[in-house]
């Protein structure tokens, strides 16, 4: 079956990095969007960041634009989101997905598959 699997999560410091990664197994995605959402305690899952079918163009939320990097090999079936200066506020859990065409959107309803995420906590 079709499936993202996401890891690199972990418990880390404020100012601290990390690089997490997706990894899409059962076929390829080349012709289609994927981004990154997150989702902290008691609150909706919001979008972090895209990237479109061919990896050249992206696009970030404010809350991270400067401090988060995605990427893409497509022919490893692979997605990146590469964080830097990690903040407590970037404490969520973190979701692949992919998009329903080959243009990035900040809807998570333009998603139709989601890995299970990876957990990031970031202390002071």
């Amino acid at each position: 079956q079709v499936q993202l699997v996401e890891s690199g999560g972990g418990l880390v410091q404020a100012g601290d990095f990390l690089r997490l990664s997706c990894a899409a197994s059962g076929r390829t995605f080349s012709n289609n969007a994927m981004g990154w959402f997150r989702q902290a305690p008691g609150k909706e899952r919001i979008f972090v960041a895209g990237i479109d079918w061919s990896g050249t163009s992206t696009y970030y939320a404010e809350s991270v634009q400067g401090r988060f990097t995605i990427s893409r090999e497509k022919p490893k079936k692979m997605m990146y989101l590469q964080i830097n200066s990690l903040k407590p506020e970037d404490t969520a859990v973190y979701y692949c997905a992919v998009g329903r065409h080959s243009s990035i959107s900040t809807n998570e309803n333009q998603y139709f598959l989601w890995g299970q995420g990876t957990q990031v906590t970031v202390s002071s």
